[in-house]
């Protein structure tokens, strides 16, 4: 069983950066590809990014696509998220979420990660 935990929320103005950061421990980082979903009040759980467990591939919503970046740093156990150039329909509880594969691909789908974070609040202001 892996544990989560991520910090780098906050409250950024539009335009802003953030860097959300995601400890993994309790299992070895190399064997888990990570997601970056998001939920804003009264939605669903959204599909924000993820990256294959070497870390060599990604895929992002269309929603993000060329303003996040995800990357994965095995030797730290940590999964980041690079959000540049944020929009206030950003605003959301961010979450990580990991699966034990070894396989060399990535999943986008909420069902596809038994394993998830607490979540990170992320507010951008107008």
């Amino acid at each position: 069983q892996v544990q989560l935990g991520e910090s780098g929320g906050g409250l950024v103005q539009a335009g802003g950066s953030l860097r959300l950061s995601c400890a993994a421990s309790g299992m070895s980082f190399i064997w888990f590809a990570m997601g970056w979903f998001r939920q804003a009040p009264g939605k669903e759980r959204e599909f924000v990014a993820t990256i294959a467990r070497s870390g060599g591939s990604a895929a992002y919503a269309d929603s993000v696509k060329g303003r996040f970046s995800i990357s994965k740093d095995n030797a730290k156990n940590t999964v980041y998220l690079q959000m540049n150039t944020l929009k206030p329909e950003d605003t959301a509880v961010y979450y990580c979420a990991a699966k034990l594969t070894t396989g060399s691909g990535y999943y986008s789908r909420p069902q596809d990660f038994p394993s998830w974070g607490q979540g990170t609040q992320v507010t951008v202001s107008s």
